[in-house]
């Protein structure tokens, strides 16, 4: 990636609906110049789609579920949670936590069964539930 790729990706990144022509006058590239860069970042992996950001539904809650195993197994259980559908993120990290997992749910009641349902996984020696109260930062939208 060249500074020009750089200033495509944080353009997109601010802004996904932006046009080629758009972006073609922000980085002083001709149209055609960055139609093909765009198809290069995507065959390469770096743009992975184009998305629309939802706002967040009222009366919604967010959580994350801090897990660690006996056995850190991370990958084992990934596809396990992420049948979850209210499972909106799943990492895998270092140090003391093995997995972070985001979740958005209607209710404390299905905060609480999701809870109970990542209880069950093999190996769990400890798990933390951590309840959003406001967002402050967000640079992913």
């Amino acid at each position: 990636m060249d500074k020009y790729d750089d200033k495509i990706v944080a353009l997109l990144s601010q802004d996904g609906r932006l046009s080629i022509s758009k972006l073609a006058e922000a980085v002083a590239l001709s149209r055609s110049a960055v139609s093909e860069r765009l198809k290069r970042l995507e065959e390469r992996g770096i743009i992975l789609g184009y998305r629309a950001v939802l706002a967040e539904p009222q009366g919604q809650i967010s959580a994350f579920f801090e897990l660690s195993f006996r056995t850190p197994r991370c990958e084992q259980y990934g596809a396990r949670i992420g049948q979850i559908p209210e499972v909106r993120l799943c990492y895998s990290i270092s140090g003391d936590t093995d997995m972070l997992v985001q979740v958005r749910v209607a209710n404390m009641t299905r905060l609480d069964a999701i809870r109970q349902q990542l209880e069950a996984l093999p190996q769990l020696s400890m798990i933390k539930t951590h309840t959003i109260l406001s967002e402050l930062v967000d640079r992913t939208r």
